[in-house]
């Protein structure tokens, strides 16, 4: 299986704050892999590093067999981003933005189809302000997948969104993955990584703790839950008692 993503040894610091500590990992082709952690463990950095829209301090990086900082335009064909909130016009409408978008890519996928399938087809002439926090999620995802990419980050993507559409969201993207698609996603939601990861990377204090996939999580620290073995490996259910 095709390795689409390699990470070797990544570091970062901001002045004489550790970021990312000697980071390391590798993502193959049709899989879902998960980065966890809890807020300021490093997960934010380590994608903009991966994706070249942040400069690591020392380590490599390879991105569907490209430098994500000298190969940047070919990558970005390639690749897609889905971000929390986006800075549009406020007016702009759902078909504008979706058209502006599709623009840019060389072979971009159909867009009106991709919003019937996350459900927000029949809000295609409504602005984006319009739309609920859920509706904006998926178009956010909906943006992330236009340019009919190999590689998809999404940063937790679920926000916002009730049962039912979590779990159309998750049937779509195991549809794409079985086509091939790759997914790098950040969640705290340990059902949905529970659901869609095949292996995980938990960062700590911007150090990798844990590579693998959920069941040896459950091993190593012996869980017989996931979620008790996250919290149990990030540390994070220390930070109630």
């Amino acid at each position: 299986m095709q390795t689409i993503i390699n990470v070797q040894q990544l570091s970062k610091s901001y002045d004489d704050l550790s970021a990312i500590d000697n980071i390391s990992l590798s993502v193959k082709q049709g899989t879902v892999y998960g980065l966890l952690g809890a807020n300021g463990a490093g997960k934010s950095t380590t994608i903009e590093c991966i994706l070249g829209t942040k400069n690591a301090d020392s380590g490599s990086i390879s991105v569907l067999g490209y430098n994500p900082k000298k190969d940047r335009h070919r990558l970005f064909q390639n690749v897609g981003v889905q971000f929390q909130e986006g800075d549009y016009q406020p007016e702009i409408k759902v078909s504008e933005l979706c058209e502006e978008t599709a623009c840019l890519y060389e072979a971009p996928a159909d867009w009106k189809n991709l919003c019937k399938q996350f459900g927000i087809g029949e809000k295609i002439d409504n602005a984006v302000k319009s739309l609920s926090g859920g509706e904006r999620q998926r178009l956010f995802i909906v943006l992330a997948l236009i340019p009919n990419p190999k590689l998809v980050f999404l940063d937790e993507l679920t926000t916002g969104l009730d049962t039912k559409a979590r779990r159309d969201v998750w049937k779509i993207l195991s549809e794409l993955k079985s086509r091939g698609l790759t997914i790098f996603l950040t969640s705290h939601f340990m059902d949905e990584v529970e659901a869609l990861c095949d292996e995980i990377c938990i960062l700590k204090k911007g150090k990798a703790i844990f590579y693998g996939t959920l069941e040896q999580a459950k091993e190593v620290s012996d869980c017989v839950k996931f979620e008790d073995a996250y919290l149990a490996l990030s540390g994070e259910e220390d930070i109630t008692e």
